[in-house]
């Protein structure tokens, strides 16, 4: 957007504001589509913004979801039920019998007593249910291969049950190829033990590379190049099946804007302090480090320009920890001023403290690349939510 453009935005909007573009949104997926190879497939995550489900969902072949309410955004919203991948180390069994007889979503499995559990359910229903068995990494998620050699032997021919295949995934931020390489010839080896238990390949990997995203200047690394590279590593693969990559904050981040408002300016001890009317409670980048380095700012004022000066940006909340970036250098700053922080299309709207102190949740805004505003959420009171329900 120009500059135009978002002054007027911020004349017809209050802050605190969150801003996903089309755009950028668009420009991101057909960007990773060009560098990964032909018919890999895209599933996004929708806990890394569920705002953008909507918008995602004629871009990528599936949607990830993690839980009842999470299922309940994409089913309100009418998205086909067959890009759902229910997901989540807690399916409660409502969930599962709520929305397993009707639904053509798959379901994975990340513990013996989770399969026990879908399976019992598509037993009672009669309903044929599709599995991805989660293979984990070494932590509280998924299956040991023991558990998924287990299952496959004594359940391949059991005609409810259609396992797809196998989903991996190890955490987010990944900057090193060569962790991708171990993973991926661990997973790949794997599958090829499962090809020769079961005397066919499996249709499907889901696999979650954790693509990282450069917060910070700092953290700026050759994308082009690890893209490419970690294309060269799916093209190795022994594995002849489907491959599908889970994302989210890599998909999400880039589109995402916040603006805050400067209300109230002031030196204490020498140093200066803004504070802006939102806060850490609607803003986290990854590793609650935003504090401490510098992220792509962009500064709106209808002053001239003065010398430039370090200021500590602090928030509204009542806490010496609310501070968003430290010795931010500007030419001046002004009650008044907004301040745009970038790259926040990624958890940064959910992941907040956002009933502390009870302050109403900022509005959501989508601009389509014709620029037109979708309002997703107004301003929301949260007093409510904070209030007891006392009986008269």
């Amino acid at each position: 957007m120009d500059e135009i453009a978002v002054q007027t935005l911020l004349t017809k909007y209050a802050t605190p504001l969150y801003l996903f573009d089309g755009e950028t949104l668009q420009q991101r997926v057909s960007y990773l589509r060009s560098k990964l190879p032909d018919g890999v497939g895209l599933c996004y995550a929708i806990k890394a913004n569920p705002f953008l489900a909507g918008y995602l969902s004629p871009l990528v072949e599936r949607l990830e979801l993690c839980s009842p309410g999470e299922y309940r955004i994409c089913a309100e919203q009418g998205l086909p039920l067959s890009q759902f991948v229910v997901s989540g180390v807690y399916k409660t069994p409502e969930f599962i019998q709520e929305i397993l007889p009707h639904s053509p979503a798959i379901f994975t499995v990340e513990s013996m007593e989770q399969f026990h559990l879908i399976h019992r359910t598509a037993q009672d229903s009669g309903s044929p249910v599709s599995l991805l068995l989660r293979l984990t990494s070494g932590n509280q998620f998924g299956l040991e291969k023991d558990e998924i050699t287990d299952i496959l032997t004594q359940h391949q021919n059991d005609p409810l049950l259609h396992f797809k295949g196998i989903q991996y995934f190890s955490g987010t931020q990944k900057t090193s190829v060569k962790r991708l390489t171990r993973e991926l010839s661990t997973v790949d080896e794997f599958l090829q033990t499962l090809e020769q238990l079961l005397g066919y390949p499996m249709e499907e990997l889901e696999f979650g590379p954790g693509f990282p995203v450069s917060y910070y200047a700092e953290d700026e690394f050759p994308e082009d190049e690890y893209l490419e590279q970690f294309a060269q590593l799916l093209q190795t693969m022994t594995f002849s099946g489907t491959i599908t990559l889970e994302l989210g904050r890599s998909l999400a981040a880039h589109c995402g804007t916040y603006f805050t408002r400067v209300v109230d300016a002031k030196c204490n001890h020498k140093q200066n302090y803004a504070i802006v009317d939102g806060g850490m409670h609607q803003l986290v980048y990854y590793g609650q480090s935003m504090a401490m380095k510098l992220p792509p700012i962009r500064h709106y004022t209808h002053h001239s320009p003065g010398n430039v000066e370090p200021w500590n940006i602090c928030g509204s909340l009542c806490t010496i920890n609310d501070i968003l970036v430290k010795q931010l250098p500007l030419p001046s700053l002004h009650v008044g001023d907004v301040l745009a922080f970038e790259r926040t299309g990624a958890y940064c709207m959910t992941e907040g403290i956002s009933l502390f102190l009870s302050r109403d949740l900022p509005a959501v805004l989508y601009r389509h690349p014709d620029g037109q505003m979708d309002e997703l959420r107004p301003h929301f009171e949260t007093y409510h939510l904070n209030t007891p329900n006392q009986k008269k």
